[in-house]
Formats: C-alpha cells, sequence, structure tokens
C-alpha cells in the first residue's frame, strides 16, 4: 500500500500543484487537502495519513503550530514543511516544534519526493546550506545553533506578528486573524520592539516592511 499524504496550504494552486507532484511520482496517494489548521487537524483524524506536508503561513494558527499540535496528539506522525520562509530562520524553529524537514517552495519537484521518503524512514531532511549552519553552530561550541539574526529571538508568536505587521495589517487586524485581544497585539509589538532594538511603533513597522519586502531573509539588524 502506498504511503498516504496530507497536504496542507492555504493557496489552492500550491495545493494542485503539490498533489499532482506527488500523485505523477507513483509513489504516493495523496489522501487530503487542508487549507488550515482546524481542518487539517480533523482530516488527520478522518484520513489518517502516514506524512503531513505543511505550509507556515495559513489564516488564524499557523504551521508551527500545526506540528506543535500533532506532536502532541500523535507523535509518530512526521511533517515536512514545504514554505516559502527563508530556511535559515524558520528551519530550526520547524524542527524545534517536532518537523522532521524543511524546504522551500523554489525547489525543484524530485526534492519533496526525496524529503516526504527520508521522513516517512524516521530521518531529518533539511538543505545542505541549512545543515552546513547547524554544523557550523555545533562546532563553534554551542549546543544549539546560535540566532544569526536578531529577529531570530522572536518567539513563534512574535514572528507570527511582526511578519503580518511588515504585511501592514493593523493591530485590530492581527487580533482578528489570529484570535487575540487589541491589547494582547500591543503587548507583543512591545516585547518585538524590545528584543530588535527599535525606538517606536513608526520604526518597528517600516523595519518590518523592508523585512518582508527584502524576502524575509535580507535585513540582520534594525535600520541605520
Amino acid at each position: 500500500m502506498l504511503p498516504r499524504v496530507l497536504i496542507v496550504d492555504d493557496h489552492p494552486l500550491v495545493l494542485a500543484g503539490l498533489e499532482w507532484v506527488l500523485q505523477k511520482s507513483g509513489e504516493f496517494v495523496v489522501c487530503g487537502k487542508a487549507g488550515s489548521v482546524s481542518e487539517a487537524l480533523g482530516l488527520v483524524e478522518s484520513t489518517w495519513p502516514d506524512v503531513v506536508v505543511t505550509d507556515l503561513s495559513m489564516p488564524g494558527r499557523n504551521g508551527l503550530e500545526l506540528i506543535k499540535d500533532l506532536r502532541a496528539i500523535h507523535p509518530e506522525l512526521p511533517v515536512l514543511v514545504v514554505s516559502m520562509h527563508d530556511e535559515m530562520i524558520y528551519a530550526e524553529r520547524a524542527l524545534r516544534s517536532g518537523g522532521r524537514g524543511y524546504l522551500m517552495k523554489d525547489v525543484p519537484p524530485d526534492r519533496v519526493i526525496a524529503a516526504i521518503r527520508v521522513v516517512l524512514q524516521g530521518g531529518v531532511y533539511v538543505s545542505d546550506a541549512v545543515n552546513l549552519h547547524f554544523l557550523q553552530a555545533l562546532a563553534g561550541g554551542g549546543h544549539q545553533p546560535k540566532a544569526s539574526f536578531p529577529i531570530e529571538r522572536l518567539t513563534d508568536r512574535e514572528m507570527e506578528i511582526f511578519e503580518r505587521i511588515g504585511r501592514a495589517e493593523g493591530n485590530h487586524e492581527i487580533a482578528e486573524a489570529l484570535g487575540i485581544s487589541p491589547r494582547t497585539v500591543d503587548a507583543h509589538r512591545a516585547h518585538i520592539r524590545e528584543k530588535l532594538g527599535l525606538g517606536d511603533g513608526g520604526e518597528l513597522t517600516r523595519f518590518a516592511i523592508r523585512w518582508v519586502e527584502s524576502g524575509l531573509m535580507a535585513m540582520d539588524g534594525p535600520p541605520s
């Protein structure tokens, strides 16, 4: 029997593309497609996938939260992240949350197939660049990779709010999307400013927008 794959992404074209790649390989069966964390959790219980392939950014709760939920209720179920977000920042977060691999969305289809094979066999799949990053950090004497960017000091929720700020979402919009109060968003904004060494809300917004527009990878500190 072929391994069953559940795909999670809020973009229908991405869902269709991944489904086509997996079905065309002849190695897997797509047992379900979900556009949100809540939908994915329901499908896990009804379709019993052998592996979950998920994006990070989705409406409401994000892919990191999905990984943590699945780790708690189905610790044996491997999760592979396929995302547009910079792997140097997010791969470690995904693995720390319980994920088994991380790929950027611009990789060729055969890399996705190879990654799914690895995580199904109990391995961990990351790019050579990420693997080298981890090894260099360990060789430097640390027990885990050190933060290369101030952005890495942010918690998963702070990172999510920071990205939404960078996409020009206001406090009320962020609060509604994440199911929290505007006051809680304000508190997170204050923590983000402190961690990134930013002076005020305007500076935070400008930095977040520049960071998002740079492809979520080029900004390594507050603007001069």
